[in-house]
């Protein structure tokens, strides 16, 4: 490339022209891009399997419900017969393991009804132990009067409410 040079103001100046070096490769390409790298191999997807076990207790026919007397957490004979089905059907199943739920009547207070259930679950929970139920198979939850089966304010329905109800699950 070539340039001229040339002065208009002075009279009797010479033009001049110099030679430019010619432009360089790395002026005229931008850098070429680092190669991409290979795809990694993506692992076939896992074969589909059953599903899991229920994490949470459920209802079982198995193992039945037994009922108390008006604030009291005493076992009844005819109860305690229920007791012996129930223990005899879990130490069959040793992989099961159970809730036991103790309900309440409306009668008395929140607070009251709350720890007359525990009560009533922990007899049901001891009777079980002592007839060969491994008491770390056994949790309790109390609810009191928060879950009633019968809403009519009769004896005969408050008799209904007052429980204690068995859950299972899979160890």
């Amino acid at each position: 490339m070539r340039l001229r040079l040339a002065r208009e103001s002075c009279p009797g100046a010479t033009t001049a022209q110099i030679e430019l070096p010619p432009r360089t490769a790395a002026l005229e390409t931008a850098p070429a891009p680092a190669p991409a790298a290979a795809p990694t191999p993506v692992a076939p997807p896992a074969p589909v399997r059953a599903a899991p076990a229920p994490t949470t207790f459920t209802a079982s026919a198995a193992v039945k419900p037994i009922y108390f007397d008006f604030d009291r957490d005493v076992i009844r004979p005819a109860d305690a017969r229920t007791l012996d089905a129930n223990a005899q059907w879990l130490k069959a199943n040793p992989a099961t393991l159970l809730l036991v739920e103790g309900h309440c009547d409306e009668r008395g207070t929140n607070e009251y009804n709350i720890a007359l259930g525990e009560r009533r679950a922990r007899a049901a929970m001891k009777y079980l132990v002592e007839a060969g139920v491994a008491a770390d198979r056994i949790s309790l939850i109390s609810y009191g009067e928060e879950r009633p089966v019968c809403a009519e304010h009769t004896e005969a329905c408050w008799a209904l409410n007052r429980r204690a109800v068995f859950l299972v699950k899979p160890r």
